[in-house]
């Protein structure tokens, strides 16, 4: 490691532990080395995502660099879920040393879960209707990925809470909502829900075992 990458990534450590102290518990920073690939986090604050020095990059950074090299862009504000099935916003800018070539990332990590709910209180609290108007909500996806996307997070906002908050019991029924509009017909849709809400497929196919079952 040069003196000069090695004063890069010592002085983003202090600027991470500054930014994870400001925004408290829900906030993670990690920075990534792109010299130790794919293991590459090598520092990081907070415990959002529970990881640890030695966890990879994501698949989706890891992509993006493979694909692009020198030419690539920063990642702001996208969404993402841990493996407990928490909501997070997320941020990568890379790291490039003075030959433009790409050497790390730091990225910020955010755990939405408490205001998301916290929204989906208040909209239900101020919701109301036109009796001369159709409610409903019908949006026009491009692929069957943004069908499942989009179905999945409107019975998360009719349901006025995050799946990583919410008892069995909730979940049962969110899987419910989804079953009566017919999301578990789209390939995909079981693994697509069981991330989103941090379970198992099993555990979603027991949830529809049991809603079967009654009917």
């Amino acid at each position: 490691m040069t003196a000069s990458k090695s004063e890069l990534f010592a002085n983003l450590k202090r600027i991470a532990s500054v930014l994870a102290q400001t925004f408290g518990r829900n906030c993670e920073v990690a920075i990534h080395d792109f010299d130790l690939l794919p293991n590459s986090l090598i520092h990081i604050e907070g415990n959002v995502t529970k990881r640890k020095p030695g966890a990879p990059i994501t698949d989706l950074v890891l992509r993006a660099l493979r694909s692009e090299k020198k030419l690539v862009q920063d990642f702001t504000n996208y969404r993402t879920i841990s493996n407990e099935g928490h909501a997070l916003k997320s941020s990568t800018t890379f790291l490039f040393d003075d030959r433009g070539e790409v050497i790390g990332a730091f990225c910020i990590n955010f755990d939405m879960t408490d205001h998301l709910n916290a929204l989906g209180m208040l909209e239900e609290f101020t919701h109301t209707t036109d009796p001369g108007e159709e409610s409903g909500e019908e949006p026009f996806a491009t692929s069957l990925g943004e069908t499942m996307e989009s179905i999945m997070e409107m019975s998360i906002r009719k349901s006025g809470k995050q799946p990583a908050t919410m008892t069995r019991e909730e979940k049962i029924q969110l899987v419910q909502n989804l079953e009566s509009q017919g999301a578990f017909l789209i390939r995909g849709a079981v693994e697509h829900v069981a991330r989103a809400m941090g379970v198992s497929k099993f555990t979603i196919y027991n949830y529809l075992k049991e809603i079967r079952s009654q009917g």
